[in-house]
């Protein structure tokens, strides 16, 4: 009978933390919706922002913030998967597999500020790049390849032994059931973490604003060294920083909507394959 009060006791207490996570999600969102919708606009999202951000929009900020995304993933993409193969395959039976797993670990959970006095030294003074769209984009590789390469080694180890089984039985070498069996099955997991990765990269302020995002004056990059980008984290944080012009509050609420936007798409494009990752290994 105790144990039985107990359980439910722990259920209501779950049910009241959900609830007050999802309520301050609501909030937050009807907050940053309901000032920021009367700004959206095709001229806000297609116009080169002007007077400081007291006009215009923020097209250049968009498309700063998209090729930053796009680097990341191509820098992280092939590292991740390495390092996911590294723990899944050829480190399942060997007790360096737990240092590998404590390593990332540790490196998720490395301050995001961190990583911009880090990319500020290596690429704007070791390398003299300056701020470079380059270095931010590597930069937020680097700092999503703990999220990408655990997804991908959770996806790994839950392919089914009889698949790996039967490669084998056809007498396939380790590296042609890499190739064969274990990259095409585990797919699922490298885009689940890439999405969820460049969910939180997209916010991201502090490694950016060391290493490759400015106010204003950038517009298409045309090189590496001295290009930086504009973003939109980086916009919002000065704007809502530094900026008395009341014209401005309707901006800062209209592209804090549009990153919140973009975030949010990221996030809910990876919970499908989460879902059919979760299944395909209840199922296994």
């Amino acid at each position: 009978m105790r144990r039985k009060a107990v359980h439910h006791l722990f259920r209501l207490a779950t049910a009241l933390c959900a609830a007050a996570a999802l309520g301050a999600l609501g909030v937050l969102l009807w907050a940053i919706a309901s000032r920021g919708w009367a700004a959206l606009s095709w001229r806000f999202l297609l116009d080169p922002m002007r007077m400081v951000g007291a006009d215009g929009g923020i097209f250049y900020n968009l498309v700063g913030t998209l090729i930053l995304l796009a680097t990341a993933f191509i820098a992280c993409a092939p590292v991740a998967t390495a390092l996911a193969l590294l723990h899944g395959v050829y480190l399942r039976h060997s007790p360096a597999r737990r240092s590998l797993s404590v390593l990332l670990t540790v490196l998720n959970g490395v301050p995001s500020i961190l990583f911009g006095l880090f990319g500020m030294i290596v690429f704007g003074h070791w390398l003299g790049w300056g701020k470079s769209w380059l270095a931010g984009g590597l930069l937020l590789g680097f700092m999503i390849l703990p999220t990408v390469a655990v997804s991908l080694a959770e996806r790994i180890d839950s392919v089914p032994a009889r698949y790996l089984e039967a490669a084998a039985g056809l007498g396939l070498s380790q590296s042609q059931i890499v190739h064969a069996v274990i990259l095409p099955q585990s797919r699922g997991g490298l885009v689940t973490g890439s999405l969820l990765g460049l969910a939180r990269a997209a916010g991201e302020t502090a490694p950016i604003m060391f290493t490759a995002t400015i106010f204003a004056g950038a517009t298409i990059p045309n090189g590496i060294k001295d290009n930086p980008v504009l973003s939109l984290p980086y916009h919002i944080f000065v704007l809502a920083q530094d900026s008395f012009d009341p014209n401005v509050g309707g901006k800062v609420w209209g592209a804090a909507l549009v990153l919140l936007t973009l975030v949010f798409s990221l996030s809910l494009a990876a919970l499908p394959a989460r879902l059919t990752l979760h299944e395909e290994a209840r199922d296994a």
